[in-house]
């Protein structure tokens, strides 16, 4: 059996859990929060006065903890090429219809909200040259992306468990800045955002664990290969209008870490925890293959450490189109 067949019937065979898995991990749309539920109400007398005050703090916050703020609103709002990337995936049947293409399109359901939330209240803020936001999420959603994973669901998987865990740190940081410096508003809906995105990382972990128990050399060697080419962040993909695709990203990342929403030792420790979630130094049943990839994982986040200590970041050098003058 060839490694694309077996990893078809491993995706089969976790797929006939799928109905159990979406009323673990996502919400029916009837109880779950929607945008409005968090935003100034247009309708209120006293809407004007809430926009207001949602200007003054918004006109309060570091410049790149702002900024940041922004980049994530935009990397959201490109979901289009998320959902279109995973519909792609082995074992996922887009055309008749299975338990992964269920999974995919209720996922992106609940994600969709993150976008329109935070696009909303940038509006409101005053403080965003929305034109050249937008242009930014255009270009996002047009250049598409490549992460690394062609159509293999282990891959993939190893992706989004990553990544999503990447962005509930940015957005639950987003939300502790702001609660600090007395943005109770921001801080609610970036942590109710953080909140959804950890309960989708469980699901890709859990995916990923259980592919583990039937496929467990494969899965650890999709795992290496995803950590040896680095997991690449959507916002990688970055441009301000002018620009070249790409040409936006070491100035983001730099703020990011400036401001502390997400580090190098934030990458660290996510891979740590997945490395301890998943049981990587206890899995049983490895080819060769499997057990060298094994090694090269447990020994992976010392040899980060030492390479983040070397790293200095730079003072902000660039202007963001994003942040209206």
């Amino acid at each position: 059996m060839t490694l694309n067949n077996i990893r078809l019937e491993v995706m089969q065979t976790v797929g006939k859990s799928m109905d159990e898995l979406i009323g673990k991990y996502l919400k029916s749309v009837e109880e779950n929060w929607q945008p409005t539920d968090m935003l100034p109400d247009a309708t209120n007398p006293e809407f004007i006065d809430d926009v207001r005050e949602i200007q003054e703090l918004c006109r309060e916050m570091d410049y790149d903890l702002f900024t940041v703020l922004v980049g994530d609103t935009i990397t959201e709002e490109a979901l289009p090429t998320y959902e279109s990337w995973l519909m792609s995936v082995q074992g996922v049947d887009q055309v008749n219809g299975n338990g992964w293409s269920k999974w995919v399109r209720a996922w992106t359901a609940e994600e969709n909200r993150h976008g329109d939330l935070l696009n909303k209240y940038l509006y409101l803020s005053g403080r965003v040259n929305m034109r050249e936001m937008e242009v930014s999420t255009q270009y996002l959603i047009s250049d598409g992306f490549d992460i690394g994973t062609g159509m293999d669901p282990y891959k993939n998987f190893v992706y989004t468990s990553f990544q999503e865990l990447a962005t509930n740190v940015s957005h639950r940081r987003v939300a502790s800045f702001s609660r600090k410096a007395g943005n109770k508003q921001l801080a609610k809906i970036c942590n109710t955002i953080a909140k959804d995105e950890a309960r989708h990382a469980s699901a890709y972990m859990d995916f990923v664990r259980r592919i583990f128990e039937l496929d467990p050399s494969e899965m650890m060697m999709a795992f290496e290969a995803m950590m040896k080419n680095k997991i690449v962040m959507p916002a990688m993909f970055l441009r301000e209008s002018g620009q070249q695709i790409g040409e936006l990203w070491e100035h983001f990342s730099d703020a990011a870490q400036r401001s502390m929403v997400y580090t190098t030792q934030d990458y660290i420790t996510i891979l740590k925890s997945l490395i301890a979630d998943w049981n990587i130094n206890d899995i049983k049943g490895l080819n060769d293959k499997g057990e060298r990839a094994r090694d090269y994982l447990m020994k992976l986040p010392d040899r980060l450490e030492r390479i983040s200590q070397r790293i200095v970041v730079p003072k902000r050098d660039h202007t963001f189109k994003w942040i209206a003058t």
